[in-house]
């Protein structure tokens, strides 16, 4: 199983209807298989996400944030990890809105 505890990540990539951006680094936590992280940086002021990681590493998470605007946004992300050739984790994500537009996308995070 994949260990994301203590790792830290960036975007590096994003649909154009996402509010992360590469400001944004995620700081992630994990005791067995429940992830946690907290979020914050470009539009986004603070978040937090929480899910589950199955045996081959992948993340099935929810997450919300209170952006820029002074929003509060929710969604559902997909994250499947892929380790690069320097021993770092890439993230490939699917995601959709739960609140706003209710709209999907894709975005991309690295480790740091």
């Amino acid at each position: 199983m994949f260990n994301y505890d203590n790792r830290t990540f960036r975007s590096i990539s994003n649909s154009d209807n996402g509010e992360v951006s590469s400001e944004t680094v995620f700081h992630y936590s994990q005791e067995g298989e429940i992830l946690t992280a907290r979020y914050s940086g470009g539009e986004i002021v603070k978040g937090h996400l929480i899910g589950k990681v199955d045996q081959n590493g992948v993340i099935n998470m929810r997450y919300h944030h209170i952006n820029q605007a002074g929003e509060l946004m929710t969604g559902k992300c997909i994250s499947t990890p892929e380790m690069m050739g320097n021993g770092k984790l890439r993230l490939h994500e699917s995601w959709e809105w739960t609140s706003g537009d209710l709209s999907k996308g894709t975005s991309m995070i690295v480790e740091e």
